[in-house]
């Protein structure tokens, strides 16, 4: 008998009727054996979500150790109890999150209990057990996922259930404190448990019908991708296509499992597939699979005559931004120079100035330049290494637009090609480069 795990969050977790979508979806297949939730998203969108509120309750505790904002999310769970006429006894459900969410009195612990209270709610509703995130997931002390054991004691518990539902985000430390994932890691829980559980597929439901080939917020009506390999939804999430969290290819991509990208409020929309290779697809491969990017990037730009013979300058720079726990994006490099594209927001200027002082004392660069608000722009498809006009045609697009380019790394693997701009011009070079790589 073939095994689902299915993920759900966002809106259709948000209120009683989506809800009632989410469980005739997963009724219709027997198959669906493992269901991992995320906490409620927006009912309407200006609402707070569950995630967030849960966040002030964190601060409100540090200062005062009583989160009155905690109300608010007992309205939304008593709302959705209540609608789908459950007998769940939330009122004492909630009194007891509140009390451990004082008692314990951190950030994971109060973060995540947004995906705890839901998942609850929607084993009440399909009458499935529970098993909490804490029994499978586990982290070091220090904050590190540990994959094995989290796969070895993952297996052994849902060895025992036959369905069940999980809450997303987040484990447990060895120590025995809950430690979250980064926001969306419920796609990350998701995918762990679908390793676990030997799955056939990884379902992964959303409120849109899938990835689409760029944001439709700068891009009118652009295409669905119907097939993306692991790398590329490496690629394309990690560089702001929000549809799915990066990091849960990682667990799936162990045994070749599939991950379907679906719609809650169109389910007879077939999504989009994630592969290990698209020859296993059965689709068309298109040129270009999609466009992404992200905003508020720098530049440190190194130069040091006769770079290529200095054994060690590199590293040197490196271990500067290592040791203050600043990571790096791209490194384009020349015979004389070393760039490093970094997330603005680990550059404040009390930072800039103590790593340029750590590279100038380590490497003696002739120059340290740092620049910002440039935006990073990737253009990622399994055929741009066949394609010998597409860095033309990028180039040639955002010359007929003015638009500086700041960088352009064409990745070793003949994935992606990546393009820096002016945070300024960064709608205005997708919108330029789509309708160039997609014009028949």
């Amino acid at each position: 008998m073939s095994k689902i795990v299915s993920k759900f969050g966002g809106t259709s977790m948000a209120a009683a009727e989506p809800i009632k979508k989410v469980i005739e979806i997963i009724k219709s297949d027997f198959s669906r054996r493992f269901v991992v939730v995320s906490a409620p998203g927006k009912k309407h969108a200006k609402d707070e979500k569950i995630t967030d509120i849960l966040l002030e309750c964190a601060v409100q505790i540090k200062i005062t150790g009583d989160c009155p904002a905690f109300e608010k999310a007992e309205q939304v769970f008593t709302e959705i109890v209540n609608g789908l006429g459950l007998k769940l006894d939330i009122k004492g459900l909630l009194k007891r999150t509140k009390a451990e969410m004082i008692a314990a009195n951190t950030v994971d612990f109060a973060a995540s209990r947004g995906e705890y209270l839901s998942a609850n709610v929607m084993a009440a509703a399909l009458g499935w057990d529970f098993v909490d995130g804490s029994e499978l997931i586990v982290f070091s002390d220090e904050g590190e996922f540990l994959p094995e054991e989290t796969n070895d004691k993952c297996y052994e518990r849902l060895a025992q259930v036959s369905n069940a539902v999980i809450p997303g985000f987040y484990g447990m430390t060895k120590g025995g404190k809950i430690k979250t994932f980064s926001r969306g890691g419920s796609d990350v829980t998701g995918a762990i448990v679908a390793r676990a559980a030997i799955a056939d597929l990884y379902e992964n439901w959303t409120d849109v019908n899938g990835f689409l080939t760029a944001d439709p917020r700068i891009i009118y009506l652009p295409e669905q991708i119907n097939a993306l390999s692991y790398r590329e939804l490496r690629e394309l999430s990690y560089m702001g296509a929000s549809v799915l969290h990066e990091d849960s290819v990682f667990p799936v991509r162990e045994i070749g499992i599939p991950i379907n990208v679906k719609n809650t409020f169109n389910p007879e929309n077939p999504g989009t597939i994630i592969v290990p290779s698209l020859h296993d697809s059965g689709v068309d491969v298109a040129p270009i699979t999609g466009i992404s990017g992200k905003k508020d990037y720098s530049m440190l730009h190194l130069e040091k005559d006769q770079m290529n013979t200095a054994v060690g300058f590199a590293r040197k720079v490196l271990g500067a931004l290592e040791k203050n726990g600043i990571p790096f994006e791209f490194m384009p490099s020349g015979i004389d120079t070393l760039s490093l594209v970094i997330e603005s927001r680990y550059l404040d200027k009390i930072v800039i100035d103590k790593i340029a002082r750590e590279i100038q004392t380590a490497a003696n660069p002739d120059l340290i330049e740092i620049t910002d608000k440039m935006a990073v722009i990737a253009i990622v498809g399994r055929n741009l290494k066949y394609q010998l006009d597409a860095t033309a045609k990028i180039f040639d697009a955002l010359k007929k637009q003015n638009i500086e380019v700041r960088l352009i790394d064409y990745g070793s693997s003949g994935l992606s090609i990546i393009v820096g701009v002016n945070n300024y011009d960064f709608e205005k070079a997708i919108s330029a480069i789509y309708a160039e790589l997609t014009s028949r």
